[in-house]
């Protein structure tokens, strides 16, 4: 049965109205421990946010599947705007495959699912949509890549905010990306492994295989849930980045998607190259 035909509201991930901020509120004084006192964030820039206009925030994350910067960034936004002030995240969409009841949870703080459908009705809600193009690439990035703007080459979010005439506003973070240490991605060999008959994890055909120090594993390997080391995590939230063209027209025109792609990975390595020297000062 194609989307259209169905009933979108009934499938897992696929309404706004799961989105429930009283749970918010509930989880808000242990995401606060966490944010003060076991990853000791600092955080800048939150006066870039437009106080009258969503905007689609881009991020580049860390951390494998624990994402901590995404959490302690959400936990700012919280504290600055209220937990009514909506802000839908997009999420992988085999989440709800592997773990229903966590992907479940995750929707009631506000994550749906990672579909162009559903980040159009975000925004025409009046909602500000955080996505990360690089996904779970991105997470799982060997660590001596830690300091750079990976976007796997995924170019849909500068089609949305193109066509749906929103700015961008870059979320970036440094020492995340210690709190689980990446030393490889063996995705091509597990691959083959596969195409011989070895099954995948969980019965899922994931997008990366990495080998990893982490919590509470020790060396692992595989895509596994971990407990982020208690590192210091700064977090910035870069100016918006606002485009010469808008419209269908320039979200159809793949030299100008290109064109802007590039603006937004270049300005967000600018911007990180000086997050990671301002952290390495503070240290």
């Amino acid at each position: 049965m194609s989307l259209k035909k169905q009933n979108l509201s009934t499938k897992p991930g696929w309404s706004l109205h799961e989105r429930d901020p009283k749970f918010i509120q509930y989880l808000m004084p242990l995401v606060g421990w966490l944010y003060h006192y076991y990853f000791r964030v600092q955080t800048s820039g939150w006066e870039n946010i437009p106080a009258d206009k969503h905007v689609l925030f881009v991020g580049s994350h860390n951390g494998g599947f624990a994402a901590p910067d995404m959490f302690m960034m959400m936990y700012d936004w919280f504290q600055r705007f209220g937990v009514e002030r909506p802000v839908y995240g997009l999420m992988h969409p085999k989440i709800w495959q592997v773990s229903p009841q966590l992907a479940h949870l995750a929707a009631l703080a506000g994550a749906i699912e990672a579909h162009p459908k559903m980040a159009i009705a975000a925004l025409r809600s009046k909602a500000s949509v955080v996505v990360y193009p690089g996904g779970v690439q991105d997470v799982f990035r060997p660590y001596n890549l830690r300091h750079k703007i990976y976007f796997a080459g995924r170019k849909g979010f500068i089609k949305l905010a193109l066509r749906e005439n929103v700015p961008i506003v870059p979320v970036i973070s440094c020492g995340a990306h210690d709190t689980l240490i990446i030393l490889a991605d063996c995705y091509k060999i597990m691959q083959k492994l596969h195409s011989w008959g070895m099954p995948w994890l969980l019965g899922i055909d994931p997008e990366v295989f990495p080998i990893y120090l982490g919590l509470p594993w020790g060396l692992a390997i595989g895509p596994l849930p971990n407990i982020p080391f208690p590192v210091p995590i700064h977090t910035r939230v870069c100016p918006p980045i606002v485009f010469e063209r808008y419209g269908r027209e320039a979200a159809s025109d793949h030299v100008y998607v290109n064109a802007c792609y590039e603006i937004v990975q270049t300005q967000m390595q600018q911007e990180l190259d000086n997050l990671v020297k301002l952290a390495s000062a503070v240290v």
